[in-house]
């Protein structure tokens, strides 16, 4: 995983989202069911900016969320069942692929605004993630193995994913700039470990 910054809010995003979002928690401050807030999932609204703003990145898979075929979501960080009043609010969504969402539900997990760069360190060849106990807060070291595990970013489904990017750019089927750009956990790890012209020779793929 990787540092986030946040974004800022789009110009249409009150008007579109926390107004009515708003109105519907003034008559209902505590939604109980998934049909109210579905009627009133407003967030929706803003998901092509939201994907727009963050280049398309899933906030815990690291990699890009296709248009098509990516099932982008609007992820509530702090889970709406639980803090109705930040449904509606910009700052507490996170732009997640639909598995990584489903995966988060209401667990605790670190926050990608919150991670800082050299919290996780890709391993090589194995791409198994894992957090540099060097480099993570002792008070945040529990969340951050928490969140390896309960957003499995060491399954088999995540680990054939980063290979799959390490594959192709070994391959030269895509460039370094692409991969940046799509696949950033990656790149990162590969240009701070200095493998970015010698990962093919650690991976022996065949």
């Amino acid at each position: 995983m990787i540092s986030v910054k946040l974004k800022l809010e789009p110009p249409t995003f009150d008007g579109r989202v926390r107004k009515p979002g708003t109105a519907f928690l003034a008559l209902r401050p505590n939604p109980i069911s998934s049909k109210q807030w579905k009627s009133h999932s407003y967030w929706r609204r803003i998901l092509p900016e939201l994907h727009q703003q963050y280049d398309g990145i899933c906030a815990y898979s690291c990699e890009f969320i296709p248009l098509v075929t990516g099932d982008d979501t609007v992820e509530h960080f702090l889970p709406k069942a639980q803090r109705p009043d930040r449904a509606y609010e910009w700052d507490n969504y996170r732009l997640v692929c639909l598995r990584m969402n489903g995966r988060k539900g209401t667990h605790q997990v670190l926050d990608p605004f919150v991670i800082r760069g050299g919290w996780f360190v890709l391993d090589f060849p194995s791409l198994q993630i894992r957090p540099d106990v060097a480099s993570v807060p002792l008070a945040l070291l529990t969340v951050a193995d928490q969140t390896i595990t309960t957003l499995d970013l060491n399954g088999e489904a995540s680990i054939k994913s980063r290979e799959r990017w390490v594959k192709d750019y070994c391959a030269q089927d895509i460039s370094e700039p692409y991969l940046c750009r799509n696949a950033p956990f990656i790149y990162m790890e590969l240009r701070r470990q200095g493998l970015l012209y010698t990962i093919g020779q650690i991976m022996q793929f065949p």
